[in-house]
């Protein structure tokens, strides 16, 4: 018996001194990754082809309101290179503003335009570039259209309470060393908030962009997407749009994300 009893007290005495080898911050951040696209939808969410939100826009200029309008965001993913190409910016986008939706913002094939009754003007580079690269960064294009990339990493920085909110934080980072943090509610799983760091690229200085995203639904089929997102930038609040609706798969025609041939095209903004 004696025997017995010491077997007993090696075998627990030697799980404690060599415990067993707990998650790395690459594993525990992918684990926490992993974890997220289940709750966003799993492969529903990866086979999302497009989308459509509906709502009410707010811009803000120094914390005060400057502009409301009703919105209706156009997004459609587009087929991805197999193996994944880093840096490839696989969405179009267009951005419908008003009741008669006569002004838009359009994002098509590395070309922007600023679409009113006077015709499609070209935006300046700097705006094409700032929605790519905010693009490239966002959580939920990275989780549905960048997964498999090379040189894509998921660190973990572990866990907090944010406003209130137990989060695992994690941060996202891709060969060309882009950088997102993110914030994954501890018991939803789901995006609450992201942050990164950009440069401007005339005065060099940077700058925070913050997104927070709340009030998810089912928008079909058990994917998960966000009414409320919320932008600031250095602090300061600059958009925010309240969804009254959100539908997807909804077979978006090509013309929706291409300039009508009737439409004039302006010279470029000085």
């Amino acid at each position: 018996m004696a025997m017995k009893y010491l077997l007993a007290f090696l075998t627990v005495t030697s799980a404690a001194v060599f415990p067993l080898a707990a998650e790395t911050n690459l594993e525990r951040g992918k684990r926490v990754v992993d974890e997220a696209l289940k709750a966003l939808g799993g492969p529903r969410f990866l086979a999302m082809e497009d989308r459509i939100e509906s709502g009410r826009a707010y811009s803000f200029y120094r914390e005060q309101l400057s502009g409301l309008s009703l919105a209706k965001i156009y997004t459609r993913y587009l087929t991805r290179p197999e193996p994944p190409v880093p840096g490839y910016l696989g969405v179009r986008e267009r951005q419908v503003f008003g009741k008669k939706q006569d002004t838009a913002v359009l994002f098509s094939d590395d070309k922007g335009y600023d679409i009113t009754f006077r015709g499609a003007r070209p935006l300046d580079q700097k705006l094409i570039d700032r929605f790519k690269d905010g693009t490239l960064r966002n959580v939920f294009y990275i989780l549905r259209q960048r997964l498999g990339e090379p040189g894509l990493i998921f660190e973990s920085k572990g866990s907090d309470v944010v406003e209130n909110q137990p989060v695992e934080i994690v941060d996202i980072v891709d060969g060309e060393n882009r950088v997102v943090t993110v914030n994954f509610h501890a018991s939803t799983r789901l995006p609450s908030q992201q942050v990164y760091i950009r440069r401007d690229p005339v005065t060099k200085e940077q700058i925070e962009e913050l997104s927070v995203f709340t009030k998810y639904r089912d928008v079909g089929g058990g994917v998960m997407w966000p009414y409320t997102i919320l932008r600031k930038r250095n602090g300061e609040k600059i958009f925010e749009i309240f969804s009254d609706s959100v539908t997807i798969n909804r077979d978006l025609l090509d013309n929706i994300f291409m300039i009508d041939t009737k439409i004039k095209i302006l010279k470029p903004a000085r």
